[in-house]
């Protein structure tokens, strides 16, 4: 294998790496619905792993564009920061409909107790709540990771598209295939494995007092997301 090849494959597999651990939004968005809305592992995993495909496919094709069209990446990183502006205002979004649907239903799920004398003079207690039927924790869930689908097709991989077209200059388009292949597959199974041990963590935890807020707390997690890659660049 030449030896710019191999250099070209490296930084791919160390920026992708560091790109998505320095990036939370690669991964505390699936932490926070996979905790509220109760998901098992492999379902939380394969939401994970599309999002992360679909995440760096658009980027891809992008790239793919500016080398069909010889165009240098400069030409790209303008729509690039507009899709980032996007998907930030997005997570926001999300998150904070999210959060304000938590927090009715965390009210609408609070218990009240009553306090009955009969004429007997015996008493009792009951507690009831003012959410109609059973409360699950999974409810909502089924739009979420569409949601998110999307908000990852429109969130960019700023740095696969420079990295592509200087790889497809320099090197030829086969080598730049490769360098997105190495891309794409660190990118998927770093976030993998840190939605893993985060989840792993998060079941450790025992908050019963939380739990009927578990909702909101997920959608202030994105949200607050959405707010650091948008103001703090993260």
């Amino acid at each position: 294998m030449p030896t710019d090849l191999l250099i070209l494959l490296g930084a791919a597999i160390s920026v992708a790496f560091v790109h998505t651990l320095s990036g939370p939004d690669h991964y505390l968005p699936f932490v926070a619905m996979a905790r509220s809305g109760n998901w098992s592992r492999k379902r939380a995993l394969v939401i994970t792993a599309l999002c992360g495909l679909g995440h760096v496919s658009s980027s891809l094709a992008l790239a793919a564009a500016g080398v069909l069209l010889f165009r240098g990446a400069d030409h790209f990183m303008g729509l690039e920061s507009l899709r980032s502006g996007m998907a930030a205002w997005g997570l926001i979004a999300f998150g904070l409909i999210y959060a304000l649907w938590g927090l009715r239903r965390a009210r609408r799920s609070h218990t009240h107790a009553h306090h009955h004398i009969h004429a007997d003079g015996s008493a009792h207690v009951h507690e009831h709540s003012h959410e109609h039927g059973h409360v699950h924790r999974h409810a909502g869930s089924g739009i979420t990771p569409w949601a998110l689908f999307v908000i990852f097709i429109l969130g960019p991989c700023e740095p696969l598209v420079p990295m592509l077209i200087y790889a497809s200059a320099e090197a030829g388009n086969a080598a730049a295939l490769l360098v997105a292949a190495a891309f794409a597959l660190v990118t998927v199974v770093t976030m993998l494995v840190i939605v893993t041990l985060l989840l792993g963590g998060l079941q450790r935890l025992s908050m019963p007092r939380l739990e009927r807020y578990e909702h909101a707390l997920a959608g202030v997690a994105v949200m607050a997301t959405g707010i650091g890659i948008r103001f703090l660049g993260l």
